[in-house]
């Protein structure tokens, strides 16, 4: 999409499909749209039990579609669903305008907010990922064979053979230098495992709020606004909570409905930073009448990148919003931690927050002294070697009183 200060003049189309059939919500889109920097001129709405092979929609509505950009000047089409290259070619013939599809959309709005050099190689990737299936889209000079010196007696090369072969040359260099990324940041998480510094990650839908509460608890200045994707490069910061002592805070991409499959591969390596998380800070935005939707939609997430066994705590922000509802710590019928409620914007619930925090990540990490026997040295050098120690006496029996910070479960383990 065109990145000037006039916005450029687009036409949405939506379809309605039966409940539960690539379904999605046309309110999103239009926020999809605006936040990639789109006007709206026109929205076309249709109705359909399962989608055209030709156009997506029928011809009657893809001629409509034609009508409604001649009148407005719109220089693009967005579908807020999922088409094939065919499709796109045979609406851009009929239509004579550009037309994108939803992951296109999502695409383009992550190339804008990518600001890391990791994060513009991870859209990069999935760009080319996800035009390397459109290349037929090209016009006929992309027939003619490559010839000249030293080119003429081959077979030759179609121009296409030529840009598929470049972009999957590219791909190849870009999942490399990922790779290479992908184990620095392993070897960071080793070191902060062996620190015994637990690490809590910021998760959620797009536009819940996690950056700004970040923002709050850290003092960084992660980029935030009122759009969908306002950041996307991860920021890990440490933080001094009050009730658990240090910890390091990770803000991750956010997420959204039917997230293109090729932008979740290409951002594995950050969002691993989310599955290696001792915990996880489920965002949501309590004003959100769609929140119940959201909510499972991150959960689809965090399962497809193998988070979703890690253990989260509900966050629910924007609770300025609410003359009724003051910060507070929801339990179940059992006292089980289960949701705080919270504004990061308003710094409303801090406290709660912290003490919510330290709750959840308490039952992970312990401080703790144990007495050791001299015979039981071989403990003692296993928490050396855990860098679990934090100090050490030596009673007049002989004994080691070590004070020792780590995981709950590889402590108790250790005397088994």
């Amino acid at each position: 999409m065109t990145r000037t200060e006039n916005k450029e003049r687009v036409v949405l189309v939506h379809v309605y499909f039966p409940e539960g059939k690539i379904a999605e919500d046309l309110d999103e889109f239009k926020e999809l749209a605006t936040s990639a920097g789109a006007e709206v001129a026109a929205v076309v709405t249709a109705t359909r039990s399962a989608p055209e092979s030709k156009y997506f929609v029928g011809s009657g509505k893809a001629e409509e579609i034609r009508d409604a950009v001649a009148a407005t000047n719109a220089r693009l089409v967005l579908f807020n669903h999922v088409l094939s290259p065919a499709q796109e070619r045979n609406l851009e013939r009929l239509i004579n305008c550009r037309v994108l599809d939803r992951t296109g959309l999502i695409l383009d709005i992550f190339a804008q907010r990518a600001r890391s050099f990791e994060g513009k190689l991870q859209v990069e990737l999935a760009f080319l990922k996800h035009q390397s299936t459109r290349l037929v889209r090209a016009w006929t000079h992309l027939e003619r064979q490559r010839g000249g010196i030293g080119l003429r007696g081959g077979p030759g090369e179609t121009q296409l053979e030529a840009d598929k072969r470049l972009i999957r040359n590219r791909i190849k260099v870009i999942s490399a230098r990922l790779e290479r990324l992908r184990k620095q940041r392993e070897l960071g998480r080793r070191a902060r495992k062996r620190a015994v510094v637990p690490t809590v990650a910021f998760v959620g839908y797009t536009n819940a709020g996690k950056s700004t509460l970040f923002n709050r608890l850290t003092g960084a200045s992660v980029y935030t606004a009122n759009k969908l994707f306002a950041t996307l490069d991860p920021t890990l910061r440490r933080y001094d909570n009050p009730e658990t002592g240090p910890l390091i805070l990770a803000d991750t991409v956010g997420f959204i409905r039917h997230l293109p499959h090729d932008l979740v591969e290409a951002f594995h390596a950050t969002l691993e930073e989310v599955a290696s998380a001792d915990l996880l800070l489920h965002v949501i935005d309590a004003n959100d009448d769609n929140k119940d939707l959201h909510i499972e939609q991150v959960e689809q997430v965090l399962k497809s990148i193998g988070a979703h066994e890690v253990p989260r705590l509900y966050v629910y922000n924007k609770i300025d919003l609410f003359a009724s509802i003051t910060p507070h710590i929801d339990r179940d019928e059992h006292g089980k931690l289960k949701r705080v409620y919270i504004s990061a914007t308003k710094n409303l619930g801090m406290p709660e927050l912290q003490k919510a925090i330290g709750e959840a990540i308490g039952h992970y990490m312990i401080e703790q002294e144990v007495i050791l026997l001299p015979q039981q040295a071989k403990i003692r050098a296993t928490l050396y070697a855990k860098e679990a120690v934090i100090s050490e006496r030596v009673d007049e029996q002989g004994r080691y009183h070590i004070l020792v910070r780590m995981p709950r479960v590889e402590l108790e383990a250790l005397f088994l």
